[in-house]
């Protein structure tokens, strides 16, 4: 076997490090998201075939967060969890962003909450009432 090959690969497909690294569950995942132009590599939009290198950052949206990575390995094969978290390293301006727009989600929850149970007919045509009124 050569030496070459079992050393880690040099360059991977952009929707095949993402979902290596588990941001996304499927490749296909992954690359609906970069076509959507949800995913920016170094600052600009790409194609799910971009080539990553190291050193290179990249801006995800992952659910209601985003979140801006810096490339500090490759590998083209999906790993586990604590593997996959070492071939990123997420900037302290990315934590800090998703950690105060989780605050507000939360408190949003707090003023919004939802009912127990279903609104019942009644209570409907007064919530339709109350709608139009405005």
């Amino acid at each position: 076997m050569n030496t070459t090959q079992s050393q880690q690969p040099q360059s991977v497909r952009l929707d095949k490090w993402l979902w290596a690294c588990r941001f996304y569950k499927t490749r296909t995942l992954a690359k609906s998201m970069i076509d959507g132009g949800k995913v920016h590599y170094n600052g600009q939009r790409c194609k799910a075939s971009k080539l990553v290198e190291i050193g290179a950052t990249i801006k995800l949206a992952q659910g209601y967060d985003e979140k801006t990575v810096r490339v500090t390995g490759i590998a083209e094969k999906r790993l586990s969890a604590p593997l996959a978290q070492a071939l990123y390293e997420e900037s302290s301006d990315s934590l800090a962003l998703r950690q105060e727009r989780a605050e507000l989600r939360k408190t949003n929850s707090l003023f919004a909450p939802h009912p127990e149970t279903k609104p019942d007919k009644k209570m409907r045509r007064q919530l339709l009432l109350l709608k139009s009124q405005q």
